[in-house]
């Protein structure tokens, strides 16, 4: 490798990496701002919370990759371009292509490298990071009684604290209705003061009670609807214990999130499209099918209405409505009402599935082109960001990143429309989910081929000149031809 190669690399490598963890950091940034609320107040341990944030970035790579090579191809050819580097090496017989030479290579290679993490890292990083979401936001809020108010969320009792000492674990004016039983406060126990422990493990909170007494109504009595017992016990001193099991963080099974198709590799992603695509034909027959038993007559209806010879010639009136008597049209006209509702809902809910599963079949079609579709665009925005950045000729984080977002947008836009379009079934996988790759293509082409050609592409005297020229043409042709005026 010439040493023109290593500079060029190096010089890419850098804002490659940079651009990516930045990218990566401001979509790690709108994740917590939209889950923050599930995550404060639930006394989770750093490392719990550190797992889920690097899983949170793996998820994440799909969009700061393709972002972070085009700001960063950009800015590179931006920064040779602006300090002349480009000119002397083109001064020296180097060609644009020979420029880019490694970095084709080296986009070659991301690329293949995103479609491994894409087909192999990816779902795994999906299904922890899922499921261990999952768990955080069903975990409850974190042990914590304030003074004065009515705290619940131990499941079955009620707590109030009147004062807590600087200590954070003495108490006064305690508290507690036990509503264990489900039958209402049929049982208050309260106390003078006490103290708050909890077991080594975590898992109880045990409360010394203090001068306190319990009250009771005894429901398990014989009569006790009638006489109404009541019961109150004095007391000392008391233990109660309270399970903290609930403010655990429990782990869900992650095979329940296995089959979701977020969490299929490539194999299994196209095993599941034959087994829902074979299944919603297998739904349709049958549809048809019942439908033919259950409503056959109207099948025998439309091919009467269809041939006026069958009914001239059928042993019964055309309109057998004339034989019956009030009643029995009435009964008749019931009949046939419920018998349209029963067809109408039938066919709704047949509707129902056969979308349901369309839906299902299109959403596994849209991951699985997705992971093709996310390395094609790695390369595609190369070819836009490195020509782009020996167009413009301006490095740094201020024209390129904007130019850059522009693009991303434009990339983030379409692959949004085309994979809603295909999640609705407007547009077949084929389709929908390759118009951003089919857009930026010809881009990509026609700014390589401006930037080797150095075409002055935003050059804005070069732009006048053209506009100028049009116009200067067609006020000749206007003046040659006055008739087509």
């Amino acid at each position: 490798m010439k040493k023109i190669d290593w500079f060029v690399l190096k010089s890419y490598l850098g804002p490659l990496v940079m651009t990516f963890f930045i990218a990566l950091f401001i979509l790690l940034m709108q994740f917590l701002w939209k889950y923050i609320d599930d995550l404060v107040g639930k006394g989770l341990e750093w490392y719990i919370i550190f797992k889920l944030l690097f899983l949170a970035s793996s998820t994440f790579v799909p969009l700061a990759l393709p972002l972070a090579i085009l700001l960063s191809s950009l800015m590179t050819f931006g920064n040779m371009g602006e300090h002349y580097e480009l000119v002397s090496m083109k001064t020296a017989g180097i060609s644009l292509s020979r420029i880019m030479r490694p970095l084709i290579i080296l986009s070659i290679l991301v690329s293949l490298l995103a479609f491994y993490f894409a087909n192999n890292v990816l779902p795994t990083a999906n299904l922890k990071f899922i499921s261990l979401l999952y768990d955080i936001r069903s975990k409850k809020l974190a042990f914590n009684i304030k003074e004065g108010v009515f705290y619940n969320g131990i499941e079955g009792f009620v707590i109030r604290v009147g004062r807590k000492d600087a200590d954070g674990n003495t108490i006064h004016s305690v508290m507690i209705y036990n509503h264990s039983k489900r039958q209402g406060n049929i049982s208050l126990t309260t106390a003078d003061w006490g103290r708050m422990e909890l077991t080594p493990d975590k898992r109880f909170l045990i409360f010394r009670l203090f001068n306190g007494t319990n009250f009771e109504e005894r429901n398990d009595l014989r009569g006790a609807e009638i006489t109404r017992p009541f019961q109150r016990t004095i007391f000392k001193e008391q233990y109660q214990l309270f399970d903290l099991s609930t403010f655990q963080l429990t782990r869900t099974d992650e095979k329940l999130f296995k089959s979701n198709y977020e969490m299929l590799n490539t194999r299994q992603l196209m095993l599941m499209i034959d087994s829902i695509r074979h299944q919603y034909k297998n739904d349709q027959r049958y549809f048809e099918k019942s439908f033919l038993n259950s409503y056959a007559f109207l099948a025998a209806y439309d091919t009467l209405k269809k041939d006026p010879l069958l009914i001239k010639n059928a042993k019964y009136p055309a309109d057998i409505t004339t034989t019956l008597s009030s009643a029995e049209k009435r009964h008749l006209m019931e009949v046939a009402r419920m018998t349209a509702s029963s067809f109408r809902d039938n066919a709704e809910m047949n509707r129902q599935s056969l979308y349901g599963r369309s839906k299902l079949l299109h959403k596994h079609e849209v991951v699985l082109h997705k992971k093709f579709t996310f390395s094609i665009a790695c390369f595609l925005l190369f070819f836009i960001g490195a020509p782009l950045g020996a167009i413009i000729r301006k490095g740094g984080l201020g024209l390129p990143a904007v130019i850059s977002t522009i693009f991303f947008l434009l990339f983030w836009i379409l692959s949004f429309t085309g994979e809603k379009y295909t999640d609705e079934g407007v547009l077949p996988a084929y389709q929908g989910m390759w118009i951003a790759p089919a857009v930026l293509l010809p881009i990509g082409i026609f700014l390589t081929y401006k930037a080797t050609v150095d075409a002055s592409l935003l050059d804005i005297d070069s732009w006048i000149k053209l506009f100028n020229k049009i116009f200067r043409i067609n006020s000749r042709k206007a003046y040659e031809n006055p008739d087509t005026l």
